[in-house]
């Protein structure tokens, strides 16, 4: 942490102190002797905040929170086992609020909408009303409590950009274009040829994400209620058609122009190479933003851009399998006649209860949660890399000192930030998958074909054709219906 960060977490203190004893949720020594098992993924992104503000929290008020991690491959089935079968050996978690329906459905999350109306130092206002409503909230109640909010985008060297003549990509076109033109280029003065494109490619990692974030703009058009996913006709996978075969063609492209180990990268190997300056483009979520302005680590202060995620001028004819071209009709939320489709991959870290746990212990993981949402630490943490937290409060896109005192330039954070609010603010977002067991749809089903195509066990048709007959199969089984009603329920379609 650097010392502006430093002395920000140590102002921040002594106001969480105060916030938490006027808001009631605390007082010194309230929960002595209670001790809270919560689960997250190993990190250290998202582990770390929690690690390092478990014995403030514990100073403040009594309790331990042992912060347990597992790799994030294991982290939705580790959680539900637990709950599950009746061992609730873990009292609350961090994960991703797309699982909320498998937990709710089950009766293993504990409902917070009571707590929140006395819960005045979370300032609920202040939480970006796509997080309070999407990563929070199943059925109209509070589940889970937003901690990073998380949209990917395109980060881009600016200085390779303007050195090649070369804006930033509008269209997955221009991604490739600025890939193949920037590759080979030493881009961090090492006097060795650097990669044009670096996407976290790595089985049982992101690369369910990252597809999806590329075929988005090829598939919805007309707006969040159209989905991305299904047909909401009759629950028909929409990932078997010109639009997804055309995603697929981009994405193993990249592959040209990525490091030569891609397809076994993980986003955190990613970042790694783009703040080294190794990279001239890269998708990824908020976290490149602020670790690209650590003067200690990396190579590219203040010659980094980030824009809404590229998109397309041509999208899917749902009634042919087609691709043709953007009109106002087809198009109606296209600038400059580009479809965007700014996919809200994952949904933001947020923390939730277990329903069985002891009264007692639910009331101090409350605690803990809402003090690590409350602005007194997430102005801290969302501008610091390493937490792996990204803005999710309005006052974190309004306040530019926050970003300047992390080391940020104004215009730097205001491309920062303008692409994630151009993302957040768009009629086309698309939301992630938050059906009854997604998990096992994306990141079983979408993840293996993929990993299976980019080790060239599969063709583009035989991808398209793997994803399809698995989600068809994973429909049929838990009842088509039902999922069609869930899906079309979770994306506001009639």
């Amino acid at each position: 942490m650097n010392r502006l960060a430093t002395a920000s977490h140590s102002l921040a203190l002594a106001a969480t102190i105060a916030t938490l004893t006027a808001a009631g949720l605390a007082q010194a020594g309230e929960f002595d002797g209670v001790s809270v098992n919560l689960m997250t993924f190993t990190g250290p992104q998202i582990a770390e905040p929690l690690q390092r503000r478990a014995p403030e929290f514990e100073k403040l008020t009594g309790a331990k929170i042992n912060v347990i991690t597992v790799p994030f491959s294991d982290l939705y089935q580790k959680l539900l086992t637990d709950w599950t079968t009746g061992t609730n050996s873990v009292d609350a978690g961090v994960f991703a609020p797309q699982w909320m329906v498998d937990f709710v459905s089950a009766g293993l999350l504990e409902d917070l909408s009571p707590r929140i109306p006395g819960d005045r130092a979370v300032k609920m206002d202040d939480i970006a009303p796509f997080f309070r409503d999407f990563s929070q909230k199943y059925g109209g109640k509070t589940y889970m409590i937003t901690l990073d909010g998380d949209f990917q985008m395109v980060y881009y060297r600016t200085d390779v950009a303007e050195e090649l003549g070369l804006v930033a990509p509008k269209t997955w076109d221009d991604y490739l274009a600025f890939a193949k033109a920037s590759h080979g280029r030493d881009m961090n003065g090492d006097g060795k040829g650097d990669f044009g494109s670096c996407i976290a490619k790595k089985r049982n990692a992101q690369s369910y994400w990252m597809i999806t974030s590329i075929a988005s703009a090829f598939i919805q058009s007309r707006g969040t209620a159209q989905g991305a996913f299904f047909s909401t006709k009759d629950m028909t996978p929409l990932y078997n058609n010109e639009a997804f075969a055309e995603a697929l063609r981009i994405y193993k492209e990249t592959t040209k122009y990525g490091p030569p180990n891609e397809i076994n990268l993980d986003v955190g190997d990613t970042r790694s190479l783009f703040t080294s300056g190794q990279c001239a483009l890269s998708i990824d979520w908020g976290d490149i933003g602020t670790l690209a302005i650590d003067k200690e680590q990396s190579k590219v202060v203040d010659k980094v851009g980030a824009v809404i995620l590229p998109g397309s001028t041509r999208v899917l004819d749902r009634e042919t399998g087609k691709l043709v071209g953007c009109s106002p009709e087809i198009c109606p939320h296209a600038v400059d006649g580009v479809n965007h489709a700014p996919f809200a991959a994952f949904g933001g870290w947020s923390g939730g209860i277990n329903a069985n746990a002891d009264d007692r212990v639910k009331d101090a993981a409350y605690a803990f949660i809402s003090f690590m949402s409350q602005a007194a630490q997430s102005n801290v943490d969302v501008t610091i890399g390493a937490t792996g937290f990204n803005p999710y409060r309005i006052s974190q896109f309004s306040d530019l000192s926050l970003w300047k005192q992390a080391g940020m330039s104004e215009k730097a954070a205001k491309d920062y930030l303008g692409a994630i609010q151009a993302s957040l603010d768009s009629p086309n977002m698309v939301l992630d998958l938050r059906i009854p067991q997604n998990q096992r749809y994306q990141q079983v089903v979408l993840d293996t074909a993929i990993a299976r195509m980019l080790a060239g066990e599969l063709d583009i048709e035989g991808t398209m054709a793997a994803i399809s007959e698995g989600w068809e199969e994973i429909t049929d089984e838990l009842g088509r219906e039902k999922q069609l009603a869930a899906y079309k329920q979770t994306i506001g379609a009639e």
